[in-house]
């Protein structure tokens, strides 16, 4: 089972980017989904949530309006589109598999995690 995360890159602040994440080896139409991020020297954050049908979404305060979390269970995918960056969203962001049908912003509720893809936000 894996979930791999692409579409990072570097971008002048105020720019935009759309972050991927596939599955493979199961589904997880079933399952909430989540972005996290770890920035240098700092702990991980939950970034977005999605429950299992995408019909609940949530999202860290500071980029409410900014990001939007999406999901295509057809196709064992999870998005994060990102616009308006800021410097102080540079991280390694990651996608997560929730245990529960909701996603919860505690990471202890999520059993399977990609590998993380570098977002550079230039100012």
């Amino acid at each position: 089972v894996q979930l791999q995360a692409y579409g990072g890159g570097l971008v002048q602040a105020g720019g935009s980017l759309r972050l991927s994440c596939v599955a493979s080896g199961r589904t997880f139409s079933n399952n909430g989904m989540g972005w996290f991020r770890q920035a240098p020297g700092k702990e991980r954050e939950f970034v977005a949530g999605i429950s299992w049908r995408g019909g609940s979404t949530h999202y860290l305060n500071s980029v409410k309006g900014r990001f939007t979390i999406s999901r295509d269970n057809a196709k064992n995918m999870l998005f994060l589109e990102m616009n308006s960056l800021n410097p102080e969203d540079t991280a390694v962001y990651y996608c997560a598999a929730s245990s529960r049908a909701w996603a919860s912003a505690s990471r202890n509720e999520y059993f399977y995690w990609g590998q993380g893809t570098q977002v550079t936000v230039s100012s």
